[in-house]
């Protein structure tokens, strides 16, 4: 009788629960469509979630603090914000209540408090919207394309006008494109709806018409036929990797500036959050989001050297298959790169070492790397061997990295875990840039030599690294709170 009592306790509370969730998801999607103020979970999108996903945010929170944050306390803190007008912001509401709860605030203060924290909300200054054009449609382009969508708010973000692909324009062609955006092996189903307007040439995605554009050569292409002004240009192709190439963007009409979504040359190759202060959008209009691995790894980096003191090291970078590599044993340019890429392990190189030296200057010269492909579709991993400028402890180390997890500029690039069960498939939608393994983190017995694992999802996790840096080289700012 105890036992069957118990049981229905604990079903009772449970959905207590899920109902406080629903509750929450209503004000979550009032908010971010009506009002353009996105609520955050420890970096964590809220956005078009689950019931399910929401109530596991909140129980994987005990990673961050002691005991996980209530989901009754964050819908107390976004029932407050509803009522508040601000302007278009990001509010981390896990942040929020935690600070809440170390702070004692009672109910009667709570409003007060809250208030008082968001003020700068109040007053940061409306931006005017963003024309988005990508030039590509593979791998993070369509990938870009579902959070450009999902991301548009009330309309006053990025907002995506266009495509440029080489294919012709046909109905067939169009309703394949559609396909891939709707339908991906890793990433799931679109939750949205993406249809065809074969006269317009253009898919329709969540009722926003995206034309498609077909050009060979960027220059050839006036967007303003398309009334699309001042656009903001992100190059996925990989076809284009230096200044002088990606100039071209900006010989089309309606075109204003150019980001790439890999290494660049004789461009700003920007990790944001890492590296932000490089960007100048006064003087420079071609930017570079630098590549998946180097995204994963400089934050770390930053967060080690700075509290520590990086001598030397080796990067070693576990990395899923990608599609330049053959699906069977095929002649390919790269050694190696040609075995089948779904059956083999394959040692290949990687600019990993040097690129961070354009990221982060002081470790120059300091670090080797090199790649191994593995037969997995997605997820990959960085292991950060390196030589320290002092001693340190693994409890040093890893709260270091936990810090910076929970405060500063690097929050939204690092997530820390102590899920000592975590493996590829699990970083899968991701949206930090990197993920830290603390379990895995090892110290040598002479205290100054380390290893560190640091997973990332080299697709979904690197896609919202461009989304972070195109706001900002656009000039779309929003009110932040983390």
């Amino acid at each position: 009788m105890v036992q069957k009592s118990t049981f229905e306790a604990e079903i009772k509370s449970y959905k207590h629960r899920q109902n406080a969730a629903v509750k929450l998801i209503k004000i979550v999607s009032d908010l971010w469509f009506n009002h353009t103020i996105e609520l955050i979970f420890f970096r964590n999108q809220l956005v078009d979630r689950r019931v399910s996903k929401i109530l596991n945010l909140h129980e994987e929170s005990k990673a961050l603090s002691e005991t996980p944050i209530s989901i009754f306390a964050t819908l107390q803190v976004a029932e407050k914000i509803q009522n508040l007008k601000l302007a278009p912001s990001r509010i981390d509401i896990g942040k929020l209540a935690l600070k809440i709860r170390e702070q004692d605030i009672d109910d009667d203060q709570l409003l007060y408090f809250i208030k008082k924290e968001l003020i700068s909300a109040k007053e940061h200054k409306s931006f005017e919207p963003r024309d988005v054009v990508l030039y590509g449609f593979g791998r993070i382009g369509r990938l870009l394309a579902r959070e450009l969508i999902t991301k548009a708010g009330a309309g006053h973000q990025l907002r995506l006008r266009a495509i440029v692909t080489r294919d012709q324009i046909d109905p067939k062609t169009l309703k394949k494109r559609a396909m891939l955006l709707q339908n991906d092996s890793i990433h799931g189903e679109f939750e949205g709806t993406v249809d065809i307007d074969a006269q317009k040439g253009a898919l329709i995605i969540n009722g926003a018409t995206v034309y498609i554009i077909s050009a060979k050569e960027p220059e050839a292409i006036d967007y303003t036929k398309y009334n699309i002004n001042n656009a903001l240009v992100i190059d996925n192709t990989g076809a284009f990797r230096d200044d002088k190439e990606l100039s071209r963007h900006l010989l089309s009409n309606g075109a204003s500036q150019v980001l790439l979504t890999a290494p660049g040359k004789g461009v700003s190759n920007i990790v944001y959050g890492v590296n932000t202060e490089m960007i100048d959008t006064d003087n420079h209009t071609i930017f570079s989001a630098a590549s998946c691995t180097t995204n994963a790894i400089s934050p770390i980096l930053d967060v080690i050297h700075n509290g520590i003191g990086v001598s030397q090291g080796h990067i070693e970078t576990i990395h899923s298959y990608t599609n330049d590599q053959n699906l069977v044993d095929n002649m390919h340019k790269k050694s190696r790169r040609g075995r089948a890429a779904a059956l083999n392990m394959v040692i290949t190189e990687t600019g990993a070492g040097t690129a961070v030296s354009k990221v982060l200057p002081e470790l120059s010269g300091k670090l080797t790397s090199n790649a191994i492909r593995v037969p997995v579709a997605n997820g990959s991993l960085a292991i950060l061997n390196l030589q320290l400028k002092k001693k340190t402890t693994l409890a040093e180390i890893n709260n270091l990295v936990r810090e910076a997890s929970l405060d500063g500029r690097l929050i939204e690039q690092i997530k820390y875990s102590n899920n000592e069960e975590l493996v590829s498939s699990d970083i899968v939608g991701t949206t930090a840039a990197a993920v830290f393994d603390a379990p895995a983190t090892i110290v040598a017995p002479d205290g100054k030599n380390v290893a560190l694992y640091v997973w990332y999802d080299n697709e979904y996790g690197y896609t919202h690294q461009v989304m972070r840096l195109a706001r900002h080289v656009a000039g779309v700012r929003r009110y932040t709170y983390y």
